[in-house]
């Protein structure tokens, strides 16, 4: 007879194994479509010297900011948001709307602007998304935002900077 938790154990460490993998796949980037792409790629103490603490957490260590926190969640202005990290495009104005969740959401991206990734930190899987330039991480994906995708990419402020037009 087969031990249960021994069992269990096993299917964890598969599915384990499998997800890093599917999770590697899922966040290469396309360098070819990338602008300086190369130059992006910093060492740990690199990115702690560019960035201040919190911007780190997050960019870097996928940490979350505290709702209402950001400035950005009152950004009316036209002109396009992007990633704090690197500077690399990754919203325009047009596709942002206010969720009520206290972070900076939109419907939509900018093409080849995001990588992606399934999270598994709160048990129940969600899609993470970076930038795909520099991979800082940016927030996560819900599929309970507005028309025309029906997508809500709940950003971290402190991941973006705007650029007024």
């Amino acid at each position: 007879m087969i031990d249960r938790r021994l069992l269990l154990s096993g299917v964890a460490a598969a599915l384990g194994a499998a997800t890093l993998s599917a999770k590697a796949e899922t966040m290469k980037p396309d360098k070819t479509s990338i602008p300086d792409f190369d130059k992006w790629q910093l060492s740990e103490k690199e990115w702690k010297a560019r960035l201040g603490d919190e911007a780190y957490a997050v960019l870097r260590k996928e940490a979350t900011e505290r709702p209402w926190t950001s400035p950005l969640n009152n950004e009316k202005r036209q002109g396009v948001y992007a990633c704090a990290g690197c500077g690399y495009d990754l919203f325009k104005s047009e596709m942002k709307f206010d969720s009520g969740t206290g972070w900076p959401s939109f419907f939509d991206a900018l093409p080849n602007a995001l990588g992606k990734k399934t999270d598994f930190k709160l048990i129940v899987p969600r899609t993470e998304y970076h930038c795909a330039r520099c991979g800082g991480h940016q927030g996560h994906v819900f599929n309970d935002g507005p028309s025309p995708t029906g997508l809500r990419y709940c950003n971290n402020g402190v991941a973006l900077v705007f650029k007024a037009a």
